[in-house]
């Protein structure tokens, strides 16, 4: 007989088997991530059919099998049907849903990561249908908090170059301020600026010294010291004073405004962030070909 286990989880991926059966993969509490055969799912009368598909909450009764496991019993707990009537919550919910996937461990609980996927799914279905700008405000928060959670967190109040810390100056219509996927955060761009033409400048006081040097042409070995010197960070995108205020919100969530969508403020920190997770996860997210869409389609 086989051995069982129960397990509470949510279901974050399915696709077929067989004739009539569906591969689930669920995020659990109690052992993280698994994937297991909803037998007969894609049977008109069946029980499972509903309770595997995407989105439900369900407690679990799984049976442990060599390759797959089965799922023998599934008591619904809680469903996100105001997900699938909005094209642009359901786009942002299988976004969400596709990170919290990439940074799912199996065979270890994963409660903390459960727990804050359905928080954020539920404020998604929660929204008033009309507003675009908060599908992008809570989906931008929504990423942000997964990428603490898995210790990948963008660096929003100091710059990664010089420590100190950035106050925006909202005063300013030109200021501006870096953004580097590669080092993790934002950049002091008078720092960047200062940075680089230091480095130009040795480079051209480098090449004059080898050019004119004496020992250029000397068959007489020499020692060259080495020095390590500070790299220049890529700027991969710049941030207005409003942008990047709206990016230090997000490790301060009490105090979002949840607006911005009318000049692109939350499009572009979502756009950010995206980049920031694609690079730092190590591959696209699919799921953001629907934002998009979504975004074109609705834009004013």
């Amino acid at each position: 007989m086989s051995k069982t286990y129960k397990a509470t989880g949510i279901n974050l991926k399915t696709q077929v088997l067989g004739e009539s059966d569906r591969i689930v993969t669920i995020l659990t509490r109690e052992f993280g991530l698994i994937r297991a055969v909803a037998p007969g799912a894609r049977k008109h009368n069946s029980s499972l059919g509903g309770r595997s598909g995407m989105f439900v909450v369900n407690e679990l009764l799984i049976a442990k099998g060599r390759s797959l496991d089965k799922i023998t019993q599934a008591q619904t707990l809680k469903t996100y049907p105001g997900l699938a009537q909005d094209l642009g919550k359901l786009a942002a919910g299988q976004y969400l849903a596709e990170i919290a996937l990439s940074q799912a461990l199996s065979e270890q609980p994963q409660e903390e990561l459960y727990e804050l996927l359905n928080a954020h799914l539920h404020q998604l279905e929660i929204l008033p249908k009309a507003e675009i700008s908060s599908v992008y405000t809570y989906l931008s928060l929504g990423v942000f908090q997964l990428l603490v959670l898995a210790g990948l967190t963008p660096q929003t109040q100091t710059c990664c170059l010089t420590q100190k810390p950035l106050t925006p100056d909202l005063t300013n219509p030109n200021w501006q301020v870096g953004f580097s996927v590669p080092s993790g955060g934002v950049i002091c761009l008078e720092a960047w600026e200062s940075l680089r033409r230091k480095r130009e400048k040795e480079k051209w006081e480098n090449r004059n010294h080898s050019e004119f040097s004496p020992s250029a042409n000397s068959s007489i070995p020499s020692y060259e010291t080495v020095v390590h010197r500070q790299e220049i960070p890529v700027i991969s995108c710049r941030l207005s004073a409003r942008e990047f205020t709206l990016l230090q919100q997000l490790s301060q969530p009490e105090i979002i405004q949840i607006d911005g969508i009318r000049d692109n403020g939350w499009l572009s920190i979502e756009q950010i962030l995206r980049q920031y997770a694609q690079y730092h996860l190590g591959h696209s997210i699919r799921s953001a070909i629907l934002i998009d869409s979504y975004f074109a389609a609705n834009q004013p």
